[in-house]
């Protein structure tokens, strides 16, 4: 008989997951498409800023709309303003040298355990940072903060992807949602600015719309990014061929991440100059939508992929239902402060204890506490001495 606190339900669609696919065409705005169908940042209409502009003797003003750097910045606990570096350059610091970053070394993109030079979450995030970049660039936006943001977009994230969020949402109120779970618990301790954690908490499509233009840049960047990488990925592991894509896709963008990456980029930067908000000319966004579509139809949703995050369900779920029972397992730092009670108490300390693991050390945790054999893990390495 199950206990009344043990999640229940199959791995059917998620209300989530039906979030998710409620964003793939965007929003249609004046003569753009939006990430956010709230998107309300608005920023100067003007041409965008040029490599020559940038290494003139003054260098480029920020646009206006651009968010601007103020002393320490806007933080929950107040600090002193570093001597040097503006407050988002400290945020993008912080998250830089910040263990839960680190972690994405190890955490699932795609592929659970990737071989080679297939990505992990953190090459994710710094490709999400390069292409991010280069839109706040050229449109005279506040890169720091860009930067800050898209390396913290995912920090949220727990092992096997994006299946750790159904594992989880059982446990926590209003369900487990790696962008907010990132902002308001993952890296609470950093005391970034409110920017920052705006753009990190709402950077997802069915989110609401960040506050700033540098998070809606932001936004487009992870859709822009994970798009053509998980595709290469596929490409390289044989599960698609370029010539499989669609002819939308391959008239309009190309067949590589090079061509790929300079369409949509440019795509950004060329509607949000000339309409003065950020968004995507719809031609270019009808392609990324069919991309998109593309990547969910033949990687996201193939059987071996369903399969897989069923697995990490069962993993995860096991090791939070564990841990919840015997919180002495947990270690010191994972603890529920001393005068804390409570189930809820102990249930979320669990759940923050294994969103921070990585696949492996998850993996290896259900076989030493849980006695589980490595067949019933999703589909690993050699977890051999």
């Amino acid at each position: 008989m199950e206990d009344e606190n043990t999640p229940t339900g199959g791995h059917d669609q998620t209300e989530r997951a039906r979030a998710w696919a409620s964003t793939m065409d965007g929003h249609s705005a004046h003569l753009l498409r939006t990430a956010h169908r709230d998107s309300h940042a608005a920023i100067a209409i003007a041409p965008p800023v040029d490599r020559g502009a940038r290494e003139g003797p003054d260098g480029p003003l920020p646009a206006e709309g651009a968010t601007r750097a103020i002393g320490a910045g806007d933080r929950h606990f107040a600090e002193q303003p570093d001597a040097f570096r503006t407050c988002f350059e400290r945020d993008r610091d912080r998250i830089l040298h910040a263990t839960a970053f680190r972690r994405l070394a190890g955490k699932t993109q795609v592929f659970i355990f990737p071989e080679d030079h297939q990505r992990s979450r953190l090459t994710h995030a710094l490709e999400v940072a390069q292409v991010a970049r280069a839109i706040a660039t050229s449109l005279g936006l506040n890169v720091p903060l860009t930067e800050a943001i898209a390396l913290g977009h995912d920090c949220g994230h727990g092992p096997g992807g994006h299946a750790s969020e159904d594992a989880l949402s059982p446990y926590v109120e209003g369900g487990y949602d790696h962008a907010r779970w990132g902002a308001d618990v993952t890296l609470a301790p950093l005391n970034l600015c409110s920017e920052t954690l705006d753009g990190i908490r709402n950077h997802s499509w069915s989110r609401p719309a960040p506050s700033t233009p540098e998070g809606e840049v932001v936004s487009w960047a992870d859709r822009i990014a994970y798009v053509c990488h998980d595709f290469e990925d596929a490409e390289h592991t044989g599960i698609v061929a370029a010539h499989e894509l669609p002819d939308l896709v391959r008239e309009r963008c190309g067949t590589n991440r090079r061509e790929q990456l300079g369409a949509f980029i440019g795509g950004v930067v060329t509607a949000s100059a000339q309409c003065g908000r950020i968004g995507m000319d719809a031609d270019t966004a009808d392609a990324l939508s069919a991309f998109r579509s593309f990547d969910y139809e033949r990687i996201y949703l193939r059987p071996e992929s369903m399969d897989q995050a069923a697995r990490v369900i069962d993993l995860l779920r096991a090791l939070v239902d564990h841990f919840t029972a015997s919180p002495t397992d947990l270690p010191s730092d994972a603890l529920p402060e001393p005068d804390a009670s409570g189930s809820d108490v102990v249930r979320l300390a669990a759940v923050r204890h294994v969103s921070g693991m990585t696949d492996r050390y998850a993996c290896r945790s259900a076989m030493r506490l849980l006695d589980w054999e490595v067949d019933r893990l999703p589909a690993a390495l050699d977890f051999g001495p």
